[in-house]
């Protein structure tokens, strides 16, 4: 463990009691709102039954990997029909059920990942979704480090502009090597790098706090010091990626900073329920 894990479990292995959740008032902000990923969350349903499910649970916007599973136009009129708002999926990302977690770093790859900047934009633009997350894919064998490096900055720096002439950001996304193994992708300061490579006001991080807490901890200064480059927050408990609440992370102090700090974006639900999606809700209540 380094430095700043330790610093980190200080506060953040304290217990959870929503009772003591910061409660509206004239003196607070608005806390963030919060979108249900349907990637993860109501797993006993098919995946075009989630979004019924979510807004009967309260959910005002949806999120996941991968739309391409459906048209655009079905997603969208189920969006329409329960009133939900689009705020993220992924760019395609090689063969999702064969685990591939992204292609925008692999060499031989380029057309496709090309093909697939066009697709997504076109579920943007039917959705009317405000952003994209570029999947950077699992380290292939035998490609030296400067190729993935130039390549993965190369696919950005053609979807970048792309994506901000349709009005859609473009995010990357740091992703703990522990649960998809051989990432390239898997810290905030090599996002900073490849954000400074790239040189395009229309990238910026999807900062997942489950990720960075595994990864690295320093939940909150790592958040303020990129503030200005974060387009999206998403959130899990650790261990087991559950509901806030049932691990070490100390969520009624991480969203209380993200409030302090001015954070109006969507905070995205991207856990695996313990015991059922809407029976593990509760942690939301005083946010509701």
């Amino acid at each position: 463990m380094g430095v700043s894990q330790r610093r980190t479990c200080i506060w953040a292995l304290r217990p959870f009691a929503t009772h003591v959740w910061f409660r509206r008032s004239s003196e607070t902000h608005a806390v963030p709102k919060f979108s249900a990923n349907l990637s993860f969350l109501y797993p006993e349903l098919p995946f075009l039954e989630r979004f019924a499910a979510a807004a009967a649970d309260g959910f005002r916007a949806v999120e996941y990997a991968v739309p391409y599973v459906a048209s655009a136009e079905e997603l969208a009129a189920l969006n329409a029909r329960h009133g939900l708002e689009q705020v993220l999926f992924n760019l395609p990302a090689g063969d999702w059920d064969g685990g591939e977690r992204g292609i925008a770093c692999h060499p031989d790859r380029i057309d496709e990942f090309r093909a697939g900047v066009d697709v997504a934009l076109r579920y943007a633009r039917m959705l009317g979704c405000p952003r994209v997350n570029c999947l950077a894919g699992i380290v292939p064998p035998g490609v030296a480090p400067e190729r993935l490096e130039t390549t993965f900055v190369a696919n950005l720096g053609y979807a970048a502009p792309r994506f901000a002439a349709a009005g859609v950001e473009l995010l990357i996304e740091p992703i703990n090597p522990r649960d998809i193994p051989g990432f390239y992708l898997t810290t905030a300061r090599h996002a900073e790098r490849l954000l400074d490579a790239v040189g395009s006001d229309n990238l910026k991080i999807q900062y997942d706090i489950y990720h960075q807490q595994v990864t690295a901890g320093d939940l909150i200064p790592t958040y303020e010091r990129l503030l200005h480059r974060i387009g999206h927050i998403q959130i899990a408990d650790t261990p087991g990626r559950h509901e806030p609440g049932s691990g070490e992370i100390n969520y009624r102090f991480v969203l209380a900073e993200l409030d302090r700090l001015g954070y109006a974006g969507w905070v995205g639900c991207e856990y695996r329920p313990l015991a059922g999606t809407s029976a593990g809700l509760s942690w939301m209540a005083p946010y509701r």
